[in-house]
């Protein structure tokens, strides 16, 4: 391994490997972490809540372990963050938004936290997301505006914004996010890093999010190996979620490194329907698919077969919206986001039979994938369509499904299909910003998506912001 001479820099695999040798301990990796928070946050906003007393505490019990030859789990002693939607026991959940008491019992951990506990992981804080993960940009009226590493100017995208912020400026190497329409792809595509989306149900949630089956949680890394590491500590049961798909013995890292030679991929560029695919976007996916194909998967140009299902997702999305609106009071509804209010607004529109017919039509689109995904082991499209766009406040434009997601129209099928899918950096624009490939696999190829990506990353490493 390389000399590491910056724990900020390193990976969780890398940190582990110094912990083991002994060339470092898990208080100065937090260390090195909290004193570049505080440098960096300030100007990122990636996180809304920091508790460095809590942080160094468990960095202090990790050492000790790590000093006795007796670590805990596989994370022990990893910097990680948890999105601000996710239960977090000591430390308020504020889900972006002004309409929640900070002032109550926080004493649940979510699945994915707890398993992170267990595994030994250090607690940073807290990322920000927009009031309840409700677009794909970062930006709320609890927290203001949050900032790409890349340039801070743009937006880091959303709705896991501030977790993938985090990861690719050094201020953690893990991070837990949650996807709904594209929220973990958005982000990790535009700040540069790794993120997964699950199989739905491989990762058990608590509670279940309002916005319903569409909604996963999974990974950002600044390594696929970090990413497997994470899943085989996130996928472990827990009853509290009756979504949850059965326990699941794989062990991610066991044959991370076997490639993709011979894997059956299925490259769609547009997926039949996007249309406005950034020029420079376009041409770096192209040219990551032939790296895949030099790597020796069988490469077919075909696309999937399905129409745009964006009016499905936002029609999904709004009612659940008004799901929420109706358990607020009127104060509180009174200080909400006025995106999200634009959201149930639309929400109001829909009947029940309109629901009904939206479900219906995305069954009819998961089963066609899932026949699709009998001929090909894997499917690649760009990740977004789009870099990085301008960070701008709450509220800044008139809300419609095409301005909350017409950009991204790669992500949110996946969602609706419930199918694992990442997003793996494969290049910079001529203007600096990161671009990313997505890979899909079928529904519970969560495997075979990391060993993919793998595959890519060794060919074509993840390069890092140059934030100092």
């Amino acid at each position: 391994m390389t000399a590491i001479t910056d724990l900020t820099q390193a990976s969780a695999t890398e940190l582990l490997a110094l912990y083991r040798s002994g060339q470092a301990s898990p208080t100065e990796a937090a260390n090195a972490i909290l004193d570049r928070i505080q440098r960096l946050n300030p100007v990122l906003n990636a996180f809304c809540h920091l508790a460095p007393e809590d942080t160094l505490a468990a960095a202090a019990a990790s050492t000790s372990r790590w000093q006795r030859g007796t670590p805990c789990g596989p994370l022990d002693g990893v910097p990680a963050a948890v999105k601000d939607l996710i239960l977090t026991k000591g430390w308020p959940t504020l889900r972006g938004s002004r309409t929640v008491d900070p002032n109550q019992a926080w004493d649940i951990d979510a699945p994915a936290t707890a398993r992170l506990r267990e595994a030994g992981a250090v607690l940073l804080g807290k990322t920000t997301t927009p009031e309840f993960g409700c677009k794909g940009e970062t930006n709320s009226p609890l927290t203001g505006i949050t900032r790409n590493p890349w340039n801070t100017g743009k937006t880091p995208g959303g709705s896991s914004g501030g977790t993938a912020a985090a990861v690719a400026a050094g201020l953690g190497p893990i991070a837990i996010g949650t996807d709904g329409a594209g929220s973990v792809r958005i982000p990790a595509a535009f700040c540069g890093n790794f993120g997964l989306k699950p199989s739905f149900g491989r990762v058990p949630a608590y509670p279940l999010s309002p916005f319903g089956t569409v909604a996963h949680l999974g990974p950002h890394s600044m390594s696929v190996t970090d990413a497997a590491l994470m899943m085989n500590v996130m996928k472990q049961p827990d009853a509290r979620d009756w979504t949850a798909l059965p326990p699941d013995a794989t062990d991610y890292t066991i044959g991370l490194n076997d490639g993709i030679r011979g894997l059956r991929v299925a490259w769609s560029p547009t997926l039949g329907y996007a249309t406005n695919v950034h020029p420079e976007i376009a041409a770096a996916c192209e040219k990551a698919v032939r790296t895949l194909e030099a790597l020796g998967a069988r490469v077919e140009a075909v696309d999937p077969g399905f129409a745009d299902p964006l009016d499905i997702t936002t029609g999904l999305w709004f009612t659940a919206a008004t799901v929420v609106w109706d358990t607020l009071t009127p104060a509180q509804q009174a200080v909400a986001d006025p995106d999200f209010v634009a959201e149930v607004e639309r929400g109001r529109a829909y009947s029940a039979l309109d629901l009904q017919k939206l479900s219906l039509r995305r069954g009819a689109l998961g089963s066609h994938m899932r026949q699709f995904m009998q001929r090909y082991d894997l499917l690649i499209t760009p990740s977004v369509a789009v870099p990085a766009f301008d960070a701008k406040p709450a509220g800044h434009q008139t809300l419609t499904p095409e301005a909350m997601l017409g950009w991204t129209p790669f992500s949110y099928p996946f969602n609706l299909t419930q199918q694992p899918a990442a997003t793996i950096p494969c290049g910079l624009t001529s203007d600096g910003l990161p671009m990313g490939l997505q890979i899909v696999g079928p529904m519970f190829g969560d495997a075979l998506v990391l060993r993919a990506a793998r595959a890519f990353e060794s060919a074509c490493p993840i390069p890092r912001p140059t934030m100092v």
